[in-house]
């Protein structure tokens, strides 16, 4: 009996010990895993977040100054900010940061605003993810994003607290849109449309701010909730970050400057210069560190293994086997493990198998070669109506006169023109797609229009843009070469215009007063003389709707081309108008068109005559540097008529080399142009003929041009400010929430 008890006791102890023993190896390896994140010697953690390295706390911990963090203790718990900042981190990660928000707002009894941006310098490792969106929050308004390259915005109205759907931020009470990569650095600005008539009994207040697009769900109290900033700073906006600027191959060359430790990937970064580490398959960890990634134990975790047996961990991977009594090869997607059989006909299952395999190999790559076969006519077929193949063909049989040398593209040669639409070939990117410059074989260079993947109502902008332009062959309007509809995305190919677009030379930095008087008036001659052909002398009546001076492009000899039909629209003969969804660009579009949304002739000279006035002055369309009764060129120019202020805002070569007298005259048809109501302004047959006059007087200075009016305006601006292309808001395209 002694003895008994004696070893029960001894095997209970080893029982015991046994549980210790994996306990405190199981404490370890939690242990090993957490420190293994960051740099060795170096704290670790701040109020229950992990810092990984390249970031830290104390100096020597972190790679460089980029990635230095500070924990400010004087929070309960302690709080994460970057170093020297206030932006305060509430995620960190090896491939991300989330921090907090800041809010633009203004309130309707203020006459400013205030501007919520996070800034990182130009140089820095982080960007703004695609993964946030802007937002903003408010009725009767538009809230404008802009950031150096980049200008975008929503447009949000509420009538009453009963059109406003929780959960819902498409366009009543809340709107949201896109960034773009690699987004630095933003500023917020908002315009009223209403003056908030409207809104005012429920709402005194616009937000503007960039969140995580899962992290903010809009709600109606937002709208009136005094606790909406406090609630809304605790989002996080996501931010992406990479090591360096160099490429990897660059970084590796640089041995010393590489921060990729062993075992890992280096990945160029897709928003901005520098690269990213990953652990290589099988391997996890922080690839940052020089030792930082080590084995996975896919044994450990039956997500990441598919054995059927036995798992054996490998470094880098695993392997399975079948226990004693069975074989295969022990993975579930295989042949698994099967019982043993002692007597196993071998050569009978090896030659019937043979024979199956040949049979089933021949019969398999005939079945293949159908299939694929056919897959490639129902593919061809599937994009060709998903493009509105049908509906072209349609609106292409509606029209006579269609071009015989518009081309029907293979999806092959676009890709070899544009060596598979590689980045380098991209010369711009609009609302509806992004451009790529490319060579056909013929040694043709062309522009190649890719749209974006898009829904029915953009499918019939698109060939809204090719019906249109295959009916149209005049001078001064970029020329449609042809169109491919075999791709999952439509394209669009026309003439190449090398010299960019008017915008650009009127307001890019360092090309403000580059072009001559003689230039923009000629520019002005053809841009109306084009206008007027889609208004009066087309088959049928065509409305651009989208007039502005990023759709106008210049040739090598500064020829104006109109471009960009997405929004353009079919007027049949015997109508004057037509209602549509309110579409433009703000600061160009039609005041009487916004109103009504009764779409007439009347809304392209009203456009036409903002760019008229951007080729005066100089000024963007719309400008948040000016005052608010200023921000509107359109409203800013005719306030200056009104007050004989005409001079002070005019850009100093144009009044030098075009003198008081034709400025005036230039003026003034401007100045028709914008009237409010569309029956007080000039046809664009009549803007075009008054302009070709001036033209004409211009080239020929012997004939005498007189304005009493123009003796008594005085010269010297006064008007204080550089509204270039960094000091002022960018227009962008709006549509109306539907």
């Amino acid at each position: 009996m002694v003895n008994r008890k004696r070893i029960t006791v001894t095997n209970s102890n080893l029982v015991i010990a046994r549980i210790l023993l994996l306990l405190l190896f199981y404490i370890a390896y939690l242990t090993t895993s957490s420190a293994s994140e960051t740099k060795p010697g170096c704290r670790s953690e701040c109020g229950g977040l992990t810092i990984p390295y390249p970031f830290g706390i104390e100096e020597g911990c972190y790679r460089d100054e980029w990635f230095a963090l500070t924990c400010n203790s004087s929070f309960n718990p302690p709080r994460l900010f970057f170093s020297g900042s206030n932006v305060d981190i509430s995620h960190i990660s090896y491939t991300e940061v989330k921090v907090g928000n800041t809010i633009a707002r203004q309130c309707y009894n203020s006459s400013g605003h205030e501007v919520g941006s996070i800034e990182f310098p130009e140089d820095g490792p982080f960007v703004f993810s695609t993964r946030n969106k802007f937002t903003s929050v408010g009725c009767d308004t538009v809230a404008v994003i802009q950031g150096w390259d980049f200008t975008s915005g929503c447009l949000s109205i509420c009538a009453n607290k009963e059109k406003i759907t929780n959960g819902s931020c498409s366009g009543v009470g809340c709107c949201q849109t896109t960034i773009p990569k690699g987004l630095k650095t933003y500023s917020v600005g908002f315009t009223r449309l209403n003056n908030h008539n409207l809104s005012w009994n429920f709402t005194t207040c616009n937000y503007g701010f960039i969140v995580e697009e899962q992290a903010y769900n809009f709600s109606l109290r937002d709208l009136t909730d005094l606790d909406f900033l406090d609630r809304i700073q605790k989002t996080p906006v996501v931010l992406d970050w990479a090591v360096g600027k160099e490429t990897c191959e660059e970084a590796r060359r640089n041995s010393t400057s590489y921060a990729c430790g062993k075992l890992t990937n280096c990945s160029n970064s897709d928003d901005g210069p520098g690269y990213r580490c990953n652990c290589i398959e099988g391997y996890e960890g922080n690839p940052y560190l020089p030792d930082g990634c080590h084995d996975t134990d896919e044994c450990q975790d039956p997500s990441k293994n598919n054995c059927n047996g036995i798992c054996h961990n490998l470094a880098g991977g695993f392997s399975c086997s079948c226990p004693k009594g069975k074989h295969g090869d022990g993975r579930k997607d295989g042949q698994g493990c099967i019982p043993d059989s002692k007597e196993v006909p071998w050569k009978k299952i090896l030659l019937g198998t043979g024979f199956g395999l040949l049979f089933a190999l021949v019969v398999s790559y005939w079945l293949y070669w159908v299939w694929r076969k056919r897959r490639l006519m129902n593919l061809r077929e599937k994009f060709f109506k998903q493009n509105g193949g049908l509906l072209l063909q349609q609106q292409l049989s509606k029209h006579e006169n269609i071009h015989e040398t518009t081309k029907i593209f293979t999806a092959d040669e676009l890709k070899r023109a544009t060596e598979n639409f590689a980045e380098i070939h991209i010369i711009g990117r609009g609302g509806y797609g992004t451009v790529y410059k490319g060579i056909l074989s013929d040694q043709r260079v062309v522009a190649i229009k890719k749209s974006k993947l898009v829904d029915e109502s953009q499918i019939e902008q698109f060939i809204n843009e090719v019906a249109i332009l295959s009916q149209i062959n005049h001078r001064n309007v970029v020329k449609l070469l042809g169109c491919c509809l075999e791709t999952e995305v439509p394209l669009l190919v026309y003439e190449f215009i090398p010299n960019g677009t008017l915008f650009h030379h009127i307001h890019a930095k360092g090309y403000e007063g580059s072009l001559s008087w003689k230039t923009r008036l000629r520019i002005a001659v053809e841009t109306a003389g084009a206008l007027a052909y889609l208004h009066s002398a087309a088959s049928v009546p065509i409305f651009h709707r989208d007039v502005k001076s990023t759709n106008i492009l210049l040739d090598s000899n500064y020829t104006a081309k109109v471009s960009d039909f997405g929004a353009s629209r079919l007027v049949p003969i015997d109508k004057t108008q037509i209602t549509t969804l309110v579409q433009g660009t703000l600061g160009y579009l039609d005041p009487e068109y916004m109103q009504t949304s009764q779409l007439t002739d009347k809304s392209d000279v009203y456009s036409f005559g903002v760019v008229l006035v951007e080729l005066l002055t100089g000024e963007m369309p719309l400008c948040f540097k000016r005052s608010q009764e200023a921000r509107s060129l359109s409203i800013y120019f005719l306030s200056a008529m009104k007050n004989d202020q005409l001079f002070q805002i005019v850009e100093p070569r144009a009044l030098e080399e075009g003198g008081r007298v034709e400025v005036l005259a230039v003026a003034e048809v401007a100045e028709r142009c914008l009237r409010l109501k569309g029956e007080e302004r000039p046809t664009m047959k009549e803007v075009a003929s008054l302009l070709e006059g001036l033209l004409t007087k211009s080239s020929h200075p012997w004939v005498p041009l007189e304005h009493e009016e123009a003796k008594s305006l005085p010269l010297e601006p006064s008007y204080p400010g550089d509204y270039s292309l960094n000091s002022c808001l960018i227009t962008t395209s709006l549509e109306a929430p539907r």
